[in-house]
């Protein structure tokens, strides 16, 4: 059972709420309010900084988008914060768990929604999903970041991210992240790559945690109504992402029964022997996706082309493999085509390799690969394989380093970090480093480190709905959603799949040129599974059918429209 630190409890009314911190849905469509103090910003000020930054990373909340119109709502919900960092026994780090208890909570329903960040993000990062289905409802939301987080280490100044989000020197107050024995030398330490304890082998457990602590805050919010447990109050486990992925992993370590309901999106799952887990995709979209860009089939693809021309660095990248003997075809014409046709070999689809080119341009595959390598081989930010470094940029001074837990993803670069190493001097400077990070799916440590991330079976009777993009070019439907659906019915489970046509996995990115036109946001469609998950749980309704998606097309050039989305009724 893990164990509580000391408990922080805050206020949000009057201009400050539960769902937005007071700025609602034309706030978190805009820029950022600025700090009165941009070196010492408030707690309050960084509260309402990171629900900004957690929502803008994960929901489009552009004009055309239809947030707010189509599907979704901004609120005001005033209500109490509650949080702590929880540790597991075998931990050395904590992770940050949070919980929201609306002033109108539904004392007759006594719902407790249980979400996990997405990515690496800090404790609001499922905000956009959970607390806004969730909050308006009169539904209590605990939140965990699943060991991960942006509560940074710098060494230069001995400062990380105390329990209100300021920063603190290492002795002067319990931080979320303590790394030992770190040097300037070393850069900055994240603790999801370098805590040491593996922190997603234990994502299941971080969101029953997260559940436990959301029980023992309700009791602690009223009394009159204690106790709630397992048995008396409905917990429904939500995700995005990687989110989505620990709350399936929830699923499967939920030996007591804590969980009623289980809503996964664009889940990063992978079971033993199904599907490839996101190391050995990543790192192989990382070396041949840039080279593979110069084929045909990306002629229309957003990034992939300037003014109708492929770009330089892809007939690079096929020149630089084949010197480095990854490739055999000697023209980049044949280059791009060999690379193409060894991803389709790997299982991928052409509907997630189109929108994966968005991922090569925004250099998403190596930040990912960098980070989980690290955490898999349980290095610290020292020894980081590959030779590579976080390290703060020259003119990165104690106004960017106070931004970091509300703006940091959880994994660098950012706001003032860059990621550094993995490099030489060629034409294609940062092959060397993607190229030892992809042998590395040949080091039996880092294979051993990934079977303790696969899911687990859940129980017979616990409802699973699971949402995905059918052009998901982060976490392709193909490597993870499918296989476990496809494993759960083989094992005689009964889960909810619904196939997404024309979603990718960044809602964010639609307001991207040329992407809003492709494609549809899946946060309507996770909104729709969690009310069909609580109608089942509530009024006894039907699970929906999985074809209940199957109207949905892209929105086109003007406003996004509810008979575009065709949402299950």
């Amino acid at each position: 059972m893990p164990t509580f630190g000391d408990i922080r409890c805050t206020m949000h009314r009057h201009g400050d709420d539960l769902l937005s911190a007071g700025l609602g849905l034309r706030g978190l469509a805009g820029l950022a309010t600025p700090f009165a103090h941009p070196f010492s910003p408030t707690a309050a000020e960084l509260r309402r900084r990171a629900i900004h930054s957690s929502w803008k990373g994960i929901a489009d909340l552009d004009p055309l988008g239809g947030f707010g119109d189509v599907y979704g709502a901004v609120p005001d919900v005033p209500g109490r914060e509650y949080t702590t960092f929880a540790r597991l026994p075998h931990a050395r780090s904590p992770h940050r768990v949070l919980v929201q208890v609306p002033d109108a909570f539904d004392r007759r329903k006594r719902v407790l929604v249980v979400a996990a960040s997405s990515g690496s993000r800090g404790i609001y990062g499922a905000i956009a999903l959970a607390g806004c289905w969730g909050l308006p409802k009169g539904f209590a939301v605990a939140y965990t970041d699943k060991g991960a987080g942006s509560g940074y280490v710098d060494p230069a100044d001995g400062t990380g991210v105390a329990l209100d989000g300021t920063r603190a020197r290492t002795g002067d107050a319990v931080l979320e992240f303590e790394p030992e024995g770190l040097s300037v030398d070393d850069g900055i330490a994240v603790k999801h790559a370098h805590s040491g304890d593996h922190p997603e082998a234990d994502w299941g457990r971080h969101v029953l945690d997260a559940a436990r602590f959301g029980l023992a805050m309700l009791d602690r919010a009223m009394p009159e109504d204690a106790p709630f447990t397992a048995q008396n109050t409905i917990i429904i486990a939500t995700g995005l992402s990687n989110g989505g992925g620990a709350v399936l992993l929830a699923a499967g370590d939920d030996t007591m029964g804590l969980l009623d309901a289980v809503v996964a999106v664009a889940p990063n799952v992978h079971v033993e022997g199904h599907g490839r887990p996101l190391y050995d995709y990543a790192s192989e979209a990382s070396v041949l996706l840039p080279a593979a860009l110069a084929a045909p089939l990306f002629d229309e693809v957003p990034f992939a082309r300037v003014a109708g021309l492929p770009l330089p660095a892809w007939a690079l990248r096929g020149a630089a493999l084949r010197a480095h003997g990854r490739l055999a075809a000697q023209s980049p014409v044949a280059q791009a085509d060999e690379a193409l046709a060894m991803l389709r070999a790997g299982g991928w689809q052409d509907d997630a390799l189109r929108v994966a080119a968005t991922s090569v341009s925004l250099d998403l595959w190596r930040t990912i690969t960098v980070a989980y390598a690290s955490a898999y081989l349980r290095r610290d930010a020292g020894r980081m394989p590959g030779g590579f470094a976080y390290r703060t940029q020259p003119l990165a001074g104690a106004a960017l380093r106070a931004t970091w837990w509300a703006e940091g993803s959880g994994v660098p670069p950012g706001a003032g970090i860059v990621l550094a190493g993995g490099t030489d001097l060629s034409l294609d400077p940062t092959l060397p480093g993607r190229l030892s990070l992809r042998d590395l799916w040949q080091d039996d440590t880092l294979r051993d480190a990934v079977r303790t991330t696969a899911a687990a079976l859940p129980r017979d009777d616990l409802p699973i709905l699971v949402v995905h993009g059918t052009h998901d070019g982060m976490i392709p439907l193909a490597f993870s959603a499918a296989p476990y659906v496809a494993w759960l019915r083989a094992a005689g489970r009964r889960p909810v799949f619904w196939q997404v046509p024309h979603a990718q996995h960044f809602d964010a990115f639609l307001a991207f040129p040329g992407f809003g036109e492709r494609h549809l946001p899946l946060l309507p469609f996770g909104f729709a599974a969690l009310d069909r998950a609580w109608q089942h749980l509530d009024l006894g309704r039907a699970l929906p059918e999985d074809a209940a998606v199957r109207d949905a097309r892209p929105r086109g050039a003007g406003r996004l429209t509810a008979g575009a989305l065709a949402l299950p009724g």
